[in-house]
């Protein structure tokens, strides 16, 4: 469908009567807005959060000092790093002074630094943080979640935006390796309003209509402020719900966002994405032919072990083979027997040792042994108790004592207790 479009107007138009007034050349605008803002701003000192730093070539540092409603390009030249105590980095909360300076060739105005000192961490860093804690609470980050890739994917859908230099760097890849591989890209702005929401619904669209059997979400390099989209909550739990698998393949090297951890491989960069999911042709015929060598020499290995155990089943192989294996056990059972046998004779004299010396002790013990000395028993002859004191008797009670071989019986005549024993002096005399 065709749209009328106006025609701008052509030249200047000036009311009837109004004097025409002379235009101004931009190299004269650009002088006099560069005039009115280093007059005014001539020193002055600025707070926020450092985005995109880049250094040049030439050994300067250029960054973007931003807060949540603006941002700010700043030039820090070569001259000034001896001021320097620290390198400046995305997310680094700063605070510049220095003069504000209009660039010509852009029409832009920076802030040229004289000097730099930390300010402490940045919103956007500490707000990430926070996130990245939530989510690895939740389990989004959990290894254990993450699926294989495909070895040899059909075709893969791209999440990223169709004009950015990040698909073509992908597809000049793709194309190179395998060209056999489909590409579906799924649109979707990468940066600015709007744009997490926008990737998210992109993630799961590829998924839920199986797009392709891997999700690469990537985009090219950028500013900390611009890589924040791929850090959002909503673009991370799409990630992680997805049951295609998924590369994430923001920025360069350098640069990490959160879908980064929760997706099931992290690539560097737009094209090693590519060199992941499209393995080279030669590679795969490379592969191929080790593994036919492999399979080849594994028969090989395996005919043989077989020839091997037929030839030992020949009638002379099985009787050599069962002499050489009778031999070392007979050998060990010959062994064993005269082992066991030296032990069990050891076992039988300490045994009859053991049993002489015991009935040497019950003979020395026995009490014919002390009545072959010429001790008696004496019991008292009505009941058979054993009599151990005279005060045991009295005067013509009949007692039997037994002698070492025979007995006799005996009348008391008298009783003599045993006399009190004597108390020794003190040899001093009982001094």
């Amino acid at each position: 469908m065709l749209r009328r479009v106006r025609s701008w107007p052509q030249g200047p138009r000036t009311a009837p009567g109004v004097r025409a007034r002379r235009a101004l050349t931009v190299s004269e605008l650009t002088g006099r807005i560069r005039g009115l803002l280093e007059g005014q701003f001539g020193n002055v000192v600025v707070e926020g959060e450092v985005a995109g730093f880049r250094p040049s070539g030439a050994g300067h540092y250029y960054f973007n000092l931003v807060d949540r409603q603006a941002s700010l390009s700043v030039a820090l030249f070569k001259n000034r790093h001896y001021l320097l105590t620290f390198i400046p980095g995305d997310g680094m909360l700063v605070r510049v002074r220095g003069a504000i300076s209009v660039y010509g060739p852009r029409g832009s105005y920076q802030l040229i630094a004289e000097s730099l000192e930390r300010a402490g961490e940045g919103d956007l860093l500490t707000l990430l943080e926070q996130r990245k804690r939530g989510l690895a609470a939740a389990g989004l980050f959990d290894a254990a979640r993450k699926q294989p890739l495909p070895l040899l994917p059909r075709r893969v859908a791209v999440v990223t935006s169709p004009t950015g230099a990040a698909v073509r760097d992908l597809l000049r890849v793709l194309g190179r390796r395998n060209a056999g591989v489909d590409v579906v890209v799924v649109p979707t702005p990468v940066q600015g309003p709007g744009a997490a929401e926008r990737i998210a619904r992109a993630v799961r669209t590829a998924d839920r209509w199986r797009l392709g059997d891997v999700i690469i979400l990537t985009r090219g390099g950028g500013s900390l402020e611009d890589l924040l989209p791929f850090s959002d909550e909503r673009v991370v739990r799409a990630v992680a719900a997805a049951a295609t698998p998924v590369i994430s393949a923001v920025g360069h090297e350098v640069d990490s966002a959160l879908c980064d951890l929760a997706a099931d491989h992290r690539a560097a960069t737009p094209s090693a994405a590519a060199e992941v999911v499209a393995a080279p042709r030669s590679e795969l015929q490379r592969r191929v032919a080790a593994l036919r060598a492999n399979l080849g020499a594994a028969l090989e290995a395996r005919a043989q072990r077989y020839r091997m155990r037929l030839e030992r089943c020949r009638a002379d192989n099985l009787a050599r083979s069962l002499l050489l294996a009778l031999h070392p056990r007979q050998q060990r059972l010959d062994e064993a027997r005269a082992v066991l046998s030296h032990a069990a004779g050891n076992h039988a004299r300490t045994l009859r040792h053991r049993l002489e010396l015991a009935a040497h002790g019950v003979e020395a013990a026995s009490p014919r042994a002390i009545l072959q000395r010429g001790y008696a028993a004496v019991t008292d002859a009505a009941t058979g108790a054993y009599v151990t004191s005279a005060q045991q008797v009295r005067p013509a009670q009949e007692v039997r004592v037994q002698l070492h071989r025979d007995a006799f019986r005996a009348a008391v005549t008298a009783a003599e207790p045993a006399a009190e024993p004597a108390a020794e002096e003190p040899a001093d005399g009982g001094l």
